[in-house]
């Protein structure tokens, strides 16, 4: 047991931040699992407690709890809603950090949370059409967060194709507009309120992106938030290597290393051009293998 344990931090550690967030959702997912289990055992509810971490759309509610603005985009509903939510973070997740920095994903992930959930207790709260299901509504996914990455990343890189299955290549704008399509179509369905969320994490993607272009990074007072609760602890960086101490042709060691690294940024900023002329489908393995490694430095 202590070795699995060790095994999962060792993967955790050494996996980029968007893997680490799919290890939390996933983990999370696992212990509310576990613990709703226990309770029916002993023919105790097994539900209600969860609302205690669900984002109530009545706002007196919320008002009792409001740190369920930020539980809530870590729950899910079922296997099938964890699944297809780290499946879509897993892939727009490292399509995202070959254009920004773990520290946005970071940032992105909690603000398309919160622009999420706070535009779903906004529609809840004002149009008459949920005004009678205000009271016993509640909202759990990551779906918002999720949507705000991919948003993000079709600002930045629109043209950028990717593969479906029975479709073939599509750009990325054009991923992005169905989605969002796709929710105003729906937001008075069942699901109306998962929909209106979806919405406002993708608000936050846009808003992320398009004040990034400005020089203006709308999610820096959220990191400067995790630092401070971190005690100033930040996401890891390469430890800096030691000097190499040579007796004889030191100055031929450094510029071999210098122009080593020198090769390795141009074969990166190749790759990149690449992937946003042609699609990240027009890439070798080896080319993804190389993209994937640099995004996790």
């Amino acid at each position: 047991m202590g070795n699995f344990i060790s095994d999962l931090k060792n993967s955790f550690n050494r996996g980029n931040i968007s893997l680490q967030f799919i290890y939390i959702n996933v983990g999370v997912f696992v212990v509310t699992t576990l613990i709703s289990v226990f309770l029916m055992l002993f023919n105790w509810d097994a539900t209600s407690w969860w609302e205690y971490l669900e984002l109530p759309a009545w706002m007196p509610l919320f008002l009792s709890q409001p740190w369920s603005l930020v539980t809530y985009m870590f729950l899910h509903a079922g296997v099938l809603h964890l699944l297809f939510n780290m499946l879509w973070l897993y892939w727009f997740g490292q399509l995202f950090l070959s254009l920004y920095s773990a520290r946005h994903f970071r940032g992105l992930y909690i603000l398309g949370g919160l622009c999420g959930g706070m535009l779903y207790m906004l529609a809840y709260n004002v149009f008459p059409y949920f005004s009678n299901y205000l009271i016993g509504s509640f909202l759990l996914g990551a779906s918002a967060s999720v949507l705000a990455i991919v948003v993000a990343t079709a600002v930045r890189s629109p043209e950028y194709r990717v593969n479906f299955m029975l479709i073939g290549a599509v750009r990325l704008k054009y991923v992005a507009l169905f989605v969002v399509l796709t929710d105003l179509l729906f937001v008075t369905s069942g699901n109306g309120g998962g929909h209106i969320a979806h919405l406002g994490g993708a608000l936050a993607g846009w808003w992320f992106a398009a004040s990034l272009q400005k020089g203006i990074d709308i999610t820096g007072w959220i990191n400067k938030v995790f630092d401070w609760l971190s005690g100033g602890i930040q996401f890891k960086r390469p430890a800096k290597k030691p000097k190499m101490k040579v007796e004889k042709g030191g100055k031929a060691a450094d510029y071999e290393y210098n122009a080593r690294k020198k090769q390795q940024s141009e074969e990166i900023d190749r790759i990149l051009d690449k992937l946003k002329k042609s699609g990240y489908g027009s890439l070798t393995t080896e080319e993804k293998k190389s993209l994937f490694d640099a995004s996790k430095r």
